[in-house]
């Protein structure tokens, strides 16, 4: 028996055979061609073709997925439309009469070399999709079928890493488990395993060709793999892998129950969308409403601003689908990693701390106050709450709201209907927390952004992979935000909730219900397993979490 070590996606386990995913080489002959304008049409051919399949992979992402892991295909047709990385291919085709093949590779190399030696951590990770399209682009050009790379058995799939394309390409009813020696927890592999709540492994060292065919065990337990494992192993985490299915199916009988504690305590649990597409996700999950609707991805699935007729229909269909449950729709959010060419953002040496969501909407008032017409206007079909990001001071607050009752006294004097609906803030910052009693006067809630909260408190990029050793998500700092936070908000009588990665943290689920957190939101696939954990918890004679703690 071979045993090997990783970083576990989940706590699951995987049984079967190793197929072993090898992408097909790419052997470019750099030889010089007479017929440039023959080189040319084929790289026009297959250019076109990368663009269209990046669409068909983007809404087969949506289905698999969800509309935020599916955005980075709307990326990837951008980078195929670029103008200077088009022209930059043709030239080498032209002037210096090669293959379209030879052209392409250079070109996109080049692109992704330059992309790898920035010094922001996102832009660096951006190479990857640019070697990701050049390999669409190449696919066309060599005729290469990657259909059957995966074959055709269930099996446990391993490789040296899988790009986005790669894994939306995947026949998930033949996927047993996926194991790849590199990849980060964000990485496209951990996506789509937390996603699909499938056992996989990243980071394994040891990957072997040797494994393929061979039967192994994926242990997201101990965060291991066993190939050829004993008959004793096999059957004691069999029992294991019984366990979970059992488990799995106990959680459906949760549906249609209430998230309260033993003792009576009652929290709400809700789930993130990135856009109307993921209504069918929150109904199977049997989240109690919505909160966190990422509201860029509406910006970020168009390539050009979207209307206020655009935007109304987006939100006006989440709500009605889901009343009367809440919907909490967060202003747009992007800057910072989520960039668009049609709104011409400078680029900045440090865009994380830069010109980036509520930002821009105040630098920006006509563009903020198309998107807030629009909200305004979906009210009247649904439980709205509008979440401001980025909230950092009181004016800030005090002027969006301000912006937001000139748009809501608009719309009744155009003889619109607005219904009521509920103001909040992300807390995401060191300084909203420090001033989150003043905050938390001119709001009805705050929800917590752990994700944006872990990095400015830890000074830590949660893009770069390289400081995973780094970054604690349960760091004292953190948690005493957290807490410091709930109370502030208590105490002027707004509801406090978590919309980060840590609110589907099941080892922090009774910490955050001892805090007094009022609300979880999460992934929709962690909405019941969080419901079994709270209904199976009893607080009395428990005491309020302490600071001291930690």
């Amino acid at each position: 028996m071979i045993t090997a070590k990783g970083k576990g996606i989940l706590k699951r386990i995987g049984i079967g055979k190793i197929k072993i995913y090898k992408t097909p080489s790419y052997e470019i002959s750099d030889a010089i061609v007479e017929d440039s304008a023959a080189e040319l049409a084929r790289f026009e051919d297959a250019l076109q073709k990368a663009i269209d399949q990046q669409g068909e992979l983007y809404e087969k992402a949506v289905a698999d997925a969800g509309e935020e892991t599916a955005a980075i295909f709307e990326a990837h047709q951008l980078m195929l439309e670029d103008e200077d990385l088009q022209d930059s291919t043709r030239e080498i085709i032209t002037e210096q009469n090669r293959t379209a093949e030879y052209a392409t590779k250079t070109a996109f190399d080049m692109y992704a070399k330059m992309f790898a030696e920035m010094d922001d951590a996102y832009m660096k990770a951006r190479s990857a999709d640019i070697i990701d399209v050049e390999t669409a682009v190449l696919d066309f050009l060599l005729g290469n079928d990657t259909s059957s790379l995966q074959g055709t058995e269930p099996a446990i799939l391993v490789a040296e890493d899988l790009a986005p394309s790669e894994t939306v390409k995947l026949d998930k009813s033949l996927l047993l488990g996926m194991i790849t020696r590199e990849g980060s927890s964000n990485s496209h592999t951990a996506i789509l395993a937390r996603s699909m709540n499938l056992p996989s492994l990243i980071q394994c060292k040891d990957i072997d060709d040797s494994w393929d065919g061979k039967m192994a065990i994926l242990d997201g337990y101990t965060d291991s793999v066993y190939i050829d494992p004993t008959p004793e192993l096999l059957d004691e985490l069999k029992v294991k892998y019984e366990a979970d299915l059992k488990k799995d199916a106990l959680l459906q009988e949760l549906k249609g129950k209430p998230s309260t504690t033993i003792d009576g305590r009652n929290v709400h649990i809700y789930a993130n969308i990135g856009g109307p597409e993921d209504i069918a996700s929150v109904n199977e999950n049997d989240a109690e409403g919505v909160g966190l609707f990422r509201s860029e991805f509406v910006y970020l699935n168009s390539k050009e601003e979207p209307t206020e007729e655009q935007q109304f229909m987006a939100y006006k269909r989440v709500l009605e689908a889901l009343a009367p449950r809440l919907v909490v729709i967060r202003t747009c959010d992007i800057g910072a990693d989520k960039t668009i060419d049609y709104m011409n953002l400078d680029k900045e040496e440090n865009p994380a701390l830069g010109f980036r969501a509520i930002r821009i909407c105040l630098t920006r008032k006509d563009f903020f106050k198309t998107q807030l017409r629009a909200l305004l206007r979906a009210s009247a079909y649904g439980n709205l709450g509008i979440m401001f990001p980025m909230i950092i001071s009181k004016w800030e607050l005090v002027e969006a709201k301000a912006i937001l009752e000139e748009c809501k006294q608009e719309l009744i004097n155009e003889g619109v209907k607005v219904a009521d609906y509920q103001i909040g803030i992300m807390v995401e910052t060191p300084a909203s927390v420090f001033v989150a009693d003043e905050l938390a006067e001119e709001v009805d809630f705050f929800s917590l952004g752990t994700n944006d909260l872990t990095q400015y408190t830890c000074a830590i990029d949660r893009q770069n992979a390289h400081l995973e050793r780094f970054a604690d998500t349960h760091h004292p700092a953190v948690l005493r935000a957290i807490k410091m936070t709930v109370d502030a908000g208590h105490r002027h009588g707004a509801w406090v909730g978590i919309c980060g990665e840590l609110g589907a943290d099941p080892t922090l689920t009774k910490t955050f219900l001892r805090m007094g957190v009022d609300e979880l939101s999460v992934n929709a696939k962690s909405v019941l397993p969080l419901r079994e954990i709270i209904r199976s918890t009893d607080l009395t004679g428990v005491p309020e979490w302490s600071p001291s703690e930690v």
